[in-house]
């Protein structure tokens, strides 16, 4: 089994910063890619960016400048670096894991997502 855990959420003024941690725990053998969206009251889920083993990073438009995802395999972890905070990035932030690899089963790779982090920003 897979979980997910967010943490490092909470308030800040605008322009402050966070950082948001994930930690995937479990027999896991390997995770291709981790990453964060989030999701906000009247506003569709928005996928913020990814980051793969081998360290290349991606970001939504709306971040990109602002944040950073960082990780460290040796602890099936990733990091969300979220500088100059803005109203507009309220949201609960979700952290995810695909093309996990388990030690445990045959199964084909899977993916999966923790319960999410509150991150509230006031102007």
């Amino acid at each position: 089994q897979v979980q997910l855990v967010e943490s490092g959420g909470g308030l800040v003024h605008s322009g402050g910063s966070l950082r948001l941690s994930c930690a995937a725990s479990g027999s896991i053998f390997s995770i291709y890619a981790m990453g964060w969206s989030r999701q906000a009251p009247g506003k569709p889920r928005e996928r913020v960016g990814g980051i793969s083993s081998g360290g290349h990073a991606n970001y939504a438009d709306s971040v990109k400048g602002r944040f950073t995802i960082s990780r460290d395999n040796a602890k099936n972890t990733v990091y969300l670096q979220m500088n100059n905070l803005k109203p507009e990035d309220t949201a609960v932030y979700y952290c995810n894991a695909d093309g996990v690899v388990l030690t445990t089963t045959r199964g084909p790779p899977g993916d999966y997502w923790g319960q999410g982090t509150q991150v509230t920003v006031s102007s």
